[in-house]
């Protein structure tokens, strides 16, 4: 009763303040798109100066892909662990911790003087940018409300095309005339100023009560008393170790199996796509390095203008229907693309293809936060998304092994096949949440 007593006090206090807290929820959204933008910004810088730091150290292409391999490995580490402790140790905590991380070890890529420095300074950046997503959308779900959630997450998910714009703009400009390490220097202080949106964040009330909560509980353990059933259940997943919530049941386990394919296919899709589609333009039609570039602009564009369009969608009619509509054009829209050949068609559709591609990225965080407890929500975020990186990060290669039996356009074109079924993954194994209350 005590607890509950707290928790409903906690809440009155929340609905009594609704103006600090609507300036609450967009500061704490500002932050957290500034920090998935540093996400987007650090990956791409890299493939912009990935020329340059190989002719300084004299790497091989394999030794290059190495170099972002390592980036890879260490943000997928990072998710799991940061998830982890923003569970324990709390979401705006654990979250400037990796901002921290992340600006420190990209200023200090600018200094390395050999390639293993290079790798250990690119795994540790990594380390910190692993756990950018899953707290931030953790964060921006647990203070926005639930009509808004999706459209909330799709504005986080924009961030890391800003990221990308701002990486190019920086590398067009700065790598010219002083050099892949001033890019690096530069990149750094991006990260600085989401640093320093952090500050004066307290962390969100859901987490707190949760916190508050265990505290009690425990205090009643400790001194003997009993507990009733409902205060057993609610103190023995307060004790569970996050990661383990994933799979606390046969139902659960099944959730956890199909968002983790959803993740792995978002992110197969991505890469896939943005790397290997402008060899494929390149190539297959002859268009020149700034038309190229140009189509990369439009489909960057076609894909925020998605996000915003996909999270409307998944607040208003729900997370599957939204998803698999999505899932369904996307496989279309490859297909289709794949067998383009006039440039301007070729840049429709482009626009097209991110627009549904990535369109869906504005949901993960909403869909992720709602089949999960507070106290594993974090964990969740961060371990089922950067599971679905950690694969979609050997798509580029799959393609290009592929490529290399058939046709580059050929290979791409079988990704319609794998947004087909992930549509069937939707709809037999991810339960619908949306208006969910989160617990």
């Amino acid at each position: 009763m005590e607890t509950r007593t707290i928790v409903a006090d906690s809440n009155k206090h929340l609905l009594n303040n609704s103006q600090q807290t609507d300036g609450y929820r967009w500061k704490v959204l500002g932050a957290s798109v500034a920090g998935y933008a540093m996400d987007g910004l650090d990956m791409l810088i890299l493939s912009f100066v990935m020329t340059a730091v190989m002719g300084s150290f004299g790497l091989t292409l394999a030794q290059g892909g190495l170099v972002a391999t390592v980036t890879l490995i260490g943000a997928v580490i990072g998710g799991y662990l940061f998830g982890i402790l923003a569970d324990y140790q709390g979401r705006v905590k654990v979250f400037s911790l990796t901002i921290l991380i992340f600006s420190v070890f990209t200023g200090m890529t600018a200094f390395a003087n050999s390639f293993t420095e290079l790798n250990i300074y690119r795994f540790l950046a990594g380390l910190g940018l692993g756990g950018e997503f899953g707290i931030g959308m953790t964060l921006v779900t647990e203070t926005w409300p639930k009509a808004k959630r999706a459209r909330a997450t799709g504005a986080v998910a924009v961030g890391w095309q800003l990221g990308v714009v701002l990486a190019a703009v920086i590398s067009a400009y700065v790598l010219p005339n002083f050099g892949w390490r001033a890019v690096f220097l530069v990149g750094a202080l991006p990260a600085i100023f989401a640093a320093w949106s952090r500050f004066g964040l307290a962390e969100p009330q859901i987490w707190l009560d949760k916190q508050q909560q265990k505290k009690l509980l425990k205090k009643k353990v400790e001194s003997g008393e009993l507990l009733t059933d409902e205060e057993t259940a609610q103190y023995k997943s307060s004790t569970t170790f996050p990661l383990w919530h994933l799979f606390a049941d046969r139902k659960t386990s099944t959730t956890t199996f199909g968002l983790t394919v959803m993740t792995s296919v978002q992110n197969t899709g991505y890469y896939g796509i943005m790397i290997w589609l402008p060899t494929i333009l390149m190539q297959k039609h002859g268009l020149s390095l700034n038309k190229t570039s140009l189509w990369m602009i439009v489909t960057v564009i076609g894909m925020i203008v998605g996000i915003g369009v996909f999270g409307y969608l998944a607040d208003k009619i729900g997370r599957r229907p939204a998803y698999i509509s999505f899932q369904l054009a996307s496989a279309a829209a490859v297909w289709g693309y794949a067998n383009l050949s006039d440039p301007m068609h070729l840049l429709v559709g482009g626009a097209i293809l991110g627009f549904f591609c990535n369109g869906m990225m504005a949901g993960y965080g909403a869909l992720l936060s709602e089949n999960y407890s507070t106290e594993a929500r974090s964990t969740a975020e961060n371990f089922i998304f950067n599971t679905g990186r950690a694969v979609g990060g050997f798509a580029p290669l799959a393609i290009g092994a592929l490529a290399a039996q058939y046709s580059l356009s050929g290979a791409l074109a079988l990704l319609a096949f794998i947004y087909v079924a992930a549509a069937i993954n939707v709809y037999f194994l991810v339960p619908e949440t949306k208006d969910k209350e989160l617990l």
